[in-house]
């Protein structure tokens, strides 16, 4: 057996995430809460090192660690976004986190291990790799969700979160071992040939696909495996919310691209009406149930069930163009919701959660800036053009349609009308009503105008998807 040294290049990313994770626990542990100042700038600088190693290796691929670890363009652009994501979620959620006596070294601990488990998830080339990743994330965001002990309701959703997160990995892993207990591996490729020259398994094989699919829907938060997410976001203090909304959706689908369509594409004519399955539920359920809410939080849960609806739509019209449309979706999804969260950080104050849509009333009156960019991010989400959200929804359908799949584009159709009304609810109160108390949104600091880029970026990401597009078709070409 010839041993291969390790590049140890392709892997510099989470070896500096790694070691700057640990020097920030050490540091955390030695000081306390007294320099949560320097926890901050110590957490936000190892963001930003990891993100300069990513884009001077841009291009660069590669397997290495004996092929359980992959260098791809895929891995290059969404580990790329995932950095830039929690940079701008550590920054929204300073103020927040102060004025709550909830700015502790733990949390930025468990922001740079929560990211590690997601770019090692992102460059998964094995299913224990995928695995260590996936754990990883998934038990920082249970210790988040719970980290405001006083709170009976945060204490509630991270029991709830960690119950149901433990069946569904632990129905992962179930199906990953009856995939391992018929191929012999648990290298991807391995997976993938053994499939494709195999047809004597295909039942237990589907079989296996069945917990495969359970796990993947629970942590993308897809109809029947939803029900954690609204209280999740819901009980969570804000801040946790945000960082459970944005960037591991974008690992959640690597998680997706990863075991489906490197591994069991075979398997697609099996895994494909699953998916269709979940994508439509998702867009039902998630549409309507949101026009019922009145906090904000829970209607942007509702409202992402219904995002991983369309996102799902792309990856089971199983073609280059939908994987590229669905690659596309995550990243503008990410960059809404950041937006989206950011506004409601911003406006919430001590005393003020700012979390109830009656809250939004007469913004536009007292922070027309505020409610301007609020606005652009509605209309996003809710799929009207020039804007980012609109683009990316048309993409999908265009996959599905391509693919002869007219009842799902229809239902896709369909709901992108109806959810379009919860979402004018919000810019109707900011604009129509009037305001019930006054509204102390701070729009001047670094916050303020990172949050107006972010937004700005959603419509002209409208106006000229051309890049972000190749890009994602480039990954998958």
């Amino acid at each position: 057996m010839n041993y291969q040294v390790p590049n140890m290049l392709f892997a510099l990313p989470e070896m500096v995430m790694l070691a700057m994770a640990c020097v920030v626990l050490l540091f955390v542990a030695f000081t306390g809460s007294r320099k949560v100042s320097w926890v901050y700038g110590l957490s936000q600088l190892s963001l930003l090192a990891v993100l300069i190693i990513l884009v001077s290796s841009w291009g660069e691929a590669g397997k290495t660690f004996s092929d359980t670890y992959v260098k791809d363009g895929l891995s290059d652009v969404l580990k790329i976004a995932i950095c830039l994501v929690n940079m701008c979620v550590l920054l929204y959620s300073v103020e927040y986190l102060r004025v709550r006596q909830l700015l502790q070294g733990e949390f930025y601990v468990l922001a740079l291990f929560a990211t590690l488990g997601m770019l090692i998830m992102v460059s998964a080339n094995h299913f224990l790799t995928l695995y260590l990743g996936l754990e990883l994330l998934s038990l920082c965001l249970y210790a988040m969700v719970a980290m405001h002990r006083d709170s009976a309701i945060a204490t509630e959703a991270a029991m709830k979160y960690f119950i149901l997160g433990a069946i569904a990995s632990g129905m992962l892993l179930y199906g990953m071992s009856i995939i391992y207990g018929i191929t012999g591996s648990l290298m991807l490729q391995d997976i993938a040939t053994a499939v494709y020259s195999s047809s004597s398994n295909d039942t237990i094989l589907s079989f296996a696909l069945v917990f495969i699919i359970i796990g993947i829907g629970f942590k993308f938060g897809a109809v029947p495996f939803h029900m954690w997410l609204p209280d999740v976001y819901h009980g969570a203090p804000t801040a946790m919310t945000l960082f459970i909304a944005a960037a591991p959706k974008i690992a959640a689908f690597a998680l997706l691209i990863r075991l489906l369509v490197d591994g069991l594409i075979d398997l697609q004519s099996y895994w494909q009406p699953m998916l269709m399955l979940m994508a439509v539920l998702s867009m039902i359920i998630g549409n309507v149930v949101a026009i019922a809410q009145t906090n904000i939080k829970r209607m942007l849960a509702y409202s992402t069930i219904s995002h991983v609806g369309f996102l799902l739509m792309g990856v089971l019209a199983g073609t280059e163009a939908g994987y590229a449309a669905s690659m596309f979706y995550t990243l503008v999804y990410a960059l809404m919701t950041l937006g989206s969260f950011g506004v409601i950080l911003l406006m919430s104050r001590y005393g003020f959660e700012a979390d109830n849509i009656d809250d939004f009333k007469g913004l536009s009156k007292q922070h027309p800036w505020l409610a301007l960019l609020m606005l652009i991010l509605m209309f996003s989400m809710a799929g009207i053009p020039p804007l980012a959200g609109f683009y990316a929804k048309l993409g999908v359908v265009k996959a599905v349609v391509d693919a002869d799949m007219l009842a799902v584009a229809l239902v896709a159709v369909v709901m992108s009308v109806i959810g379009a009304f919860y979402y004018l609810r919000v810019i109707k109160v900011m604009y129509f009503d009037d305001a019930e108390h006054h509204h102390e949104a701070n729009t001047s600091g670094s916050a303020g105008f990172v949050l107006s880029i972010n937004t700005l970026l959603v419509l002209a990401l409208g106006i000229f998807p051309g890049l972000l597009m190749s890009v994602c078709s480039t990954v998958f070409s």
